[in-house]
């Protein structure tokens, strides 16, 4: 039970900062009309099937990896271009700047945006959980970057990589590439993977 209780104490700020931003996307996409579950309104722990409507509406999914890397990313940059700053304050930025990715990335524009060049045809956004999801899988990102040898944080994000490459023929490099220059045969050989 004391170790419990060190544990709280020493990482009090980084535990409650994630709260509240996780409560402020939660709030924020409520507001905006998200679903909280999803149009079925199920809840669910996984879904692997990119081309369902299951995708990106339940507790993780294949794009949870990138989200992931999103937070080992985030940890590097900021290490970068603030190292002096305290690690809680790094983490608090990492975490405001994925937060707002996820307010950003379930608005009309860029739901409609993903539905004309990228593989998500049918992408209707992500649920509230999902969203709330993704900020942990970045806050968890960020904590390996921390605690890990920077070889593994590499290491992890080839494996990521590559695994989802393989996997769904999607990742986050190619979904980035895609959002913001679209690359036709690209697209068609993701298609070729449903």
């Amino acid at each position: 039970m004391s170790f419990i209780i060190a544990f709280l104490k020493k990482y009090r700020f980084i535990i409650l900062s994630t709260i509240v931003v996780c409560a402020v996307v939660a709030a924020a996409l409520l507001y905006s009309g998200r679903s909280l579950l999803g149009p079925d309104g199920k809840f669910g722990w996984w879904d692997n099937d990119v081309w369902s409507s299951e995708n990106s509406q339940r507790v993780a999914d294949a794009y949870s990896f990138s989200h992931i890397i999103h937070g080992i990313v985030f940890y590097g940059l900021l290490f970068w271009v603030a190292r002096r700053l305290p690690l809680k304050y790094r983490f608090l930025i990492a975490l405001v700047i994925e937060a707002a990715w996820e307010i950003l990335e379930n608005s009309p524009i860029i739901i409609d945006r993903y539905r004309s060049v990228t593989i998500a045809l049918g992408y209707v956004g992500d649920s509230v959980l999902n969203s709330v999801c993704d900020v942990l899988m970045a806050a968890i990102g960020f904590l390996i970057a921390r605690f890990s040898k920077i070889w593994v944080s590499v290491a992890l994000i080839i494996a990521m990589e590559l695994g989802c490459l393989f996997w769904v023929r999607d990742n986050l490099t190619l979904n980035v590439l895609m959002l913001v220059y679209p690359v036709e045969s690209i697209k068609v050989w993701q298609s070729e993977g449903h």
